[in-house]
C-alpha cells in the first residue's frame, strides 16, 4: 500500500534478521545420554586396604624386632612368663576349653562353617575371600613361625631358643571371625566384628595365662589375620561385590560406624597402657619387689592382647564393607 509523502514503504523481507538478538533462534543441539557417574568409593577402599597391609607387614616386624631379638624385649616377657607361672594352676581350668577352640579340629570346623554360610547365601566370591583369609593366615602364621623368623635365646628358659611368633591358636580364632565378616549379610557385620573382638580377646588371654605363649606371639598372629583380610579386599574383583538387593548402605554406615569407633575407643588407650606396663616393666626390674614389675609386665601382656584384638576388628568391620562392596 502507497505510503504517505509519495513514499512506498519498504516490502518486509522473509530473510531478514530480527532487531533484537533475544529472538534469535538457535536450533537446540541433540542431547545425548551422559553416563552415569561411577563413585570413586571402590578405588578408595582398595588405596585403604592397601595400606593396612603394608602397615600391618611393617607392624609384625616391628613386633617381632623389639620383643624377640632384644634385650629388654625378652626380659619384659620373660617376666609374663614367670608371673604367669604363679596364677597358672588358678586359670589352667577356666582357660583350657577356650584353648581347645585354636586346634586343627576346630581350625577344620570353623573353615567349613564359615564357607558353608558363604555357600548358602549363594555369595560365590566372598565365600572364595573368606576361604582364601582361613587358609592364607594358617598357611602364613606355620611358615612365618617355623621357616621365616628366629629367636635367639637371651633370657628365660622356656622355648629359650624355640620361635613361637606369631601363636597358631589365635590366628585360627581370629582368622575364623574376619572371614565370617566377609559371608554373613552387611546388616549382621557390626555384631559379627564385636564378637569376634571378643572371641579373640579369649584366646589371646587365654594363651598368655596359660603360658602357651607370649604377648607379642598373640599381637602377630592378630596382624597376620588383618594383613590377609586387607589383602583379599584389594585384589578381589568388583564382581564379587555385594548384590544391589542387599542391605543397602545408609542402613549399615551407622552401625558400621559406631561399632568400629567403639573398639577403637577400647583399643587406643588400652594400646597406650601396655607400652607404658612394658617400659615401667623393662626399667624396675631389680630395683623392688620382685612381684612388682612382674605383676605389671603380666597385666601389660594382657593389655596387649586385649587392644589388638579390638582394634583388628575396629578395622576389619570396616574393610569387610568396603571390600564387599554394593553395586
Amino acid at each position: 500500500m502507497p505510503a504517505s509523502d509519495g513514499l512506498v514503504a519498504p516490502r518486509a523481507d522473509a530473510h531478514a534478521r530480527p532487531d533484537h538478538p533475544t529472538l534469535l533462534h538457535h536450533p537446540t543441539p541433540p542431547q545425548h545420554p551422559t553416563p552415569p557417574h561411577r563413585p570413586a568409593a571402590g578405588s578408595a577402599a582398595r588405596v585403604a586396604g592397601l595400606v593396612v597391609v603394608l602397615a600391618v607387614a611393617l607392624g609384625t616386624w616391628l613386633v617381632w624386632w623389639a620383643m624377640v631379638t632384644t634385650w629388654p624385649g625378652q626380659r619384659v616377657e620373660e617376666l609374663v612368663f614367670v608371673t604367669a607361672d604363679l596364677f597358672q594352676d588358678v586359670v589352667n581350668r577356666p582357660v583350657e576349653p577356650v584353648l581347645l577352640l585354636g586346634s586343627p579340629p576346630w581350625l577344620v570346623t570353623g573353615f567349613l562353617a564359615v564357607c558353608g554360610v558363604g555357600l548358602l547365601r549363594r555369595r560365590w566370591g566372598a565365600t572364595a575371600m573368606a576361604a582364601t583369609v582361613v587358609v592364607g593366615s594358617n598357611l602364613t602364621t606355620q611358615v612365618v613361625k617355623d621357616g621365616v623368623l628366629y629367636r635367639t635365646g637371651l633370657v628365660g628358659e622356656w622355648n629359650r631358643d624355640v620361635n613361637t611368633l606369631p601363636s597358631g591358636h589365635v590366628t585360627v580364632v581370629a582368622a575364623a571371625w574376619a572371614a565370617l565378616l566377609l559371608v554373613v549379610p552387611r546388616r549382621w557385620r557390626p555384631v559379627t566384628a564385636l564378637a569376634g573382638a571378643v572371641a579373640t580377646c579369649a584366646m589371646g588371654l587365654a594363651t598368655i595365662a596359660d603360658r602357651w605363649h607370649r604377648p607379642s606371639d598373640v599381637v602377630a598372629a592378630v596382624l597376620v589375620v588383618v594383613l590377609w583380610t586387607a589383602l583379599v579386599g584389594v585384589v578381589a574383583p568388583a564382581a564379587w561385590a555385594d548384590r544391589r538387593q542387599d542391605d543397602p548402605r545408609a542402613r549399615t554406615e551407622r552401625p558400621t560406624r559406631l561399632v568400629a569407633i567403639f573398639l577403637g575407643a577400647f583399643a587406643a588407650p588400652l594400646a597406650v597402657l601396655s607400652v607404658l606396663a612394658a617400659a615401667f616393666a623393662e626399667g624396675h626390674i631389680g630395683s623392688g619387689p620382685a612381684w612388682d614389675a612382674g605383676l605389671v609386665a603380666y597385666v601389660g601382656g594382657h593389655l596387649a592382647a586385649f587392644a589388638v584384638a579390638t582394634a583388628a576388628f575396629a578395622v576389619l568391620l570396616p574393610l569387610s564393607q568396603a571390600a564387599v562392596r554394593p553395586r
